[in-house]
């Protein structure tokens, strides 16, 4: 392999250390034991690696500053998570710089966060693509995920929540309480982790109960409320029986309830309505909302806690995942 090709982790798979290792050992950030720094140089020397210029210069240009990339800042979900961010960088010291990527045009050379403004990265699923992820990696720039995988297997820290858990309990809730057996599903958006997990959760569910699946009852609702209205509205016009619906999210939940409302469906009494996250607004709507309660605002902060410690050289668990628990009210036909 051409010396330009050799990373920082190809080094460290040779040395048989961690990427944050390397970095310690190139910078001189943080003691590294003889022995380990050792095995460290003569991978180095044995790869011919060449270590790239933002990666030599990590330590000399700290910023005190980190940096949160999300797709949007809009909806109740994102306000807990940005106040818990905030109250971790604040206990830090740390200042932050936040980047909407929606409003980033196509330009790939342009990286409005990164090495040249910020000691490391937050990243919100879809706000980062897997090459560009994947170059930071590669010259060992700190960065922490939140609510998604790494890509191709990359050494990348995520936090995230029980999605899958906390949609089969939920959903079984509806089967063994309400006696519910035709259930809507409401995806979130394509290819968003999220979603997936909590899809799986619903076919357990099923599963766990021996209920047939029906592909019919699955229906794509973004995450996004006039998608959701939309979503329920074609169900409604196409015929498709059910007796409840799990929002997929509680901003979903708001679409729902109006669409059924219009067609002059009940609320728990015909149609039974199960969220997820636990927003805001969950308990003010009419009935109030049966939902998953998601630690929003504990996802921030622990990833915060996560990148100063990269920065600082320390290892981090790989995965961290948050507990989710349910959060009975009326909507699913409770008296709670």
């Amino acid at each position: 392999m051409p010396p330009s090709h050799i990373t920082i982790a190809d080094v460290a798979k040779q040395a048989g250390v961690s990427i944050a290792t390397v970095s310690r050992v190139l910078n001189g950030t943080a003691a590294v034991d003889t022995e380990t720094a050792e095995r460290v140089r003569s991978a180095i020397a044995a790869l011919n690696y060449v270590p790239h210029a933002a990666a030599r210069t990590l330590a000399s240009r700290r910023t005190d500053t980190i940096g949160l990339l999300l797709p949007e800042i809009s909806g109740a979900f994102f306000q807990p998570l940005l106040r818990g961010v905030e109250a971790a960088v604040g206990e830090a010291g740390l200042n932050l710089l936040i980047h909407t990527t929606q409003s980033r045009p196509e330009n790939a050379n342009r990286r409005p966060l990164g090495e040249h403004n910020t000691d490391g990265l937050l990243v919100f699923t879809e706000s980062l693509d897997a090459k560009e992820l994947t170059r930071l990696h590669s010259i060992g720039f700190p960065v922490v995920l939140l609510h998604q995988a790494p890509p191709n297997s990359l050494n990348i820290p995520v936090v995230t929540i029980e999605n899958q858990s906390g949609a089969q309990k939920i959903v079984e809730h509806l089967i063994e309480v309400h006696n519910c057996r035709r259930i809507v599903f409401l995806q979130g958006p394509e290819g968003h982790e999220d979603s997936t997990l909590r899809e799986k959760g619903y076919h357990l569910a099923l599963k766990s109960c021996r209920i047939p699946f029906d592909p019919s009852l699955i229906v794509r609702g973004n995450f996004d409320r006039n998608a959701a209205q939309a979503a329920l509205e074609k169900i409604l016009a196409d015929g498709v029986t059910f007796d409840s619906v799990f929002t997929g999210d509680d901003e979903s939940a708001i679409g729902v309830l109006v669409a059924l409302r219009q067609a002059g469906r009940r609320v728990p009494e015909e149609i039974a309505i199960v969220g997820f996250d636990d927003s805001l607004f969950a308990n003010t709507l009419l009935p109030p909302l049966t939902t998953v309660r998601a630690p929003t605002e504990q996802v921030g902060k622990q990833a915060v806690r996560q990148l100063v410690r990269i920065i600082q050289g320390e290892e981090v668990e790989a995965r961290l995942v948050l507990s989710t628990e349910l959060t009975i009210r009326q909507s699913c036909g409770c008296l709670a």
